[in-house]
């Protein structure tokens, strides 16, 4: 049996997407719709809270495309505390104008064999930034979960261990040359959610992402052993453009 990785976990991930129900919007009276407006920023302003108490992280965007309108992201270091966002937003004003359109949860996930140094994130700077990662001010985001390949030749899954550590790095080497244009968050869900990883990609450009997906596509470790699920792509929303988008 080929070996497997040790891995290194962080904070929970909750990826939550979001459609609002324009006509329930529009059945609302003006001051149903303060409400609502009201209890969303609420929210938000008490996960900024947490994320200023270095008890979390969190970001808001406005979804592109027909798949969703907004994704609700939040890292916390317990998944009960996950769970108490997703009811407390249902329970508010706001949740019954709010469908789900998708989620995914995962926890943040570095490989052993990709970390530096010391292996404990309290004594280790760098890793503690990798597995309770801040959300970045930049305006675009874009998730996608993915697996690797199961399939004959294509089996990440038999190959040996060092083999897969030269391919990972040699993959990684690729996602350095954006490090300044492009911040990637990898979350484990292997047992979590229905595919083994998911990627959030954090920019200023959304060319930048782009361009570094299609770079690793000519990878080996993309050619040849990795499915890909559904991109999901957003704008961030501050809190002022949250209220003007439900104004």
């Amino acid at each position: 049996m080929s070996e497997a990785v040790e891995t290194l976990e962080g904070w929970y991930a909750l990826h939550d997407f979001r459609r609002i129900d324009w006509a329930h919007w529009q059945s609302l009276d003006a001051r149903a719709r303060q409400q609502a407006r009201s209890a969303l920023l609420d929210l938000a302003a008490g996960w900024s809270r947490q994320a200023a108490g270095d008890r979390g992280s969190y970001g808001i965007y406005q979804v592109l495309g027909h798949k969703a309108d907004l994704l609700l992201l939040n890292f916390r270091a317990d998944p009960g505390e996950l769970a108490a966002i997703e009811s407390e937003l249902d329970r508010s004003p706001a949740g019954a104008l709010l469908t789900r359109a998708y989620s995914y949860f995962s926890v943040v996930e570095l490989s052993k064999y990709l970390a530096r140094g010391e292996p404990n994130p309290d004594a280790n700077p760098y890793l503690k930034s990798r597995l309770q990662p801040a959300v970045p001010p930049w305006r675009t985001v874009c998730f996608y979960p993915m697996n690797k390949r199961r399939a004959g030749a294509d089996n990440w899954y038999m190959l040996p261990r060092e083999q897969r550590r030269d391919m990972m790095k040699s993959h990684g080497l690729i996602g350095q040359r954006y490090h300044d244009r492009v911040i990637q968050v990898i979350t484990g869900s292997q047992g979590l959610d229905d595919w083994e990883w998911g990627v959030t990609l954090f920019a200023d450009d959304l060319v930048a992402i782009k361009k570094l997906v299609y770079e690793m596509r000519f990878d080996e470790v993309s050619a040849r052993f990795a499915d890909f699920g559904p991109f999901y792509l957003g704008l961030k929303l501050t809190p002022e453009a949250m209220g003007q988008l439900l104004a």
